[in-house]
């Protein structure tokens, strides 16, 4: 939308013309945020000065789409099962869109502890000091100020068709609350 740099969305999206100019048969996959993120891109949980685990994101109360990892080479197998019904097209999966607040419930539920949802400020986010904060804060803004556009690109049902076995949130914390608890 040439309004944020964020440059792991822009390489991707500068390089798709690659495939059309020399005609290779190709459909684009549109992925979602990993709940892996929260195990290892230090995204998790972590204990705030009042003793409570909490997570911040800067997407206020907006909704984010989210997949597992391994959903998203399920998905893409599933295209690769149907290639002609999706060459030349752009497909994008989630496997549920949530909001921050959804995302720390569900957390909650799983670990069995508190957690709260800070709605930080992408501006906040971005001054974070960590390697990639001005480009994640930057995805998250985007992602935020154009939720219709994001989540419109990703159809719940399609991701769905494609991989029947797709993991909710909460499903994929049941097998994976242990590894976002020993971080």
């Amino acid at each position: 939308m040439k309004k944020y740099k964020v440059p792991h969305f822009d390489a991707k999206g500068e390089a798709d013309h690659l495939f059309t100019d020399y005609g290779v048969p190709t459909t684009f996959l549109l992925t979602s945020f990993y709940w892996e993120n929260l195990i290892f891109f230090g995204m998790g949980p972590k204990r705030s000065a009042d003793g409570n685990l909490a997570i911040a994101l800067p997407m206020g109360d907006k909704k984010l789409p989210g997949i597992a990892v391994e959903d998203i080479g399920k998905c893409a197998y599933g295209l690769f099962k149907q290639e002609e019904k999706y060459i030349g097209k752009t497909v994008g999966i989630a496997g549920e869109y949530l909001t921050g607040t959804e995302m720390a419930d569900a957390l909650t539920k799983a670990l069995g502890q508190k957690v709260v949802y800070n709605a930080v400020t992408p501006a906040i986010y971005r001054g974070s000091g960590f390697p990639g904060a001005d480009d994640l804060g930057n995805m998250f803004q985007f992602k935020q100020e154009f939720q219709k556009v994001f989540c419109g690109a990703r159809d719940l049902d399609v991701s769905r068709s494609l991989n029947p076995d797709l993991q909710t949130f909460e499903a994929w914390l049941a097998r994976n609350r242990d590894r976002i608890q020993n971080q």
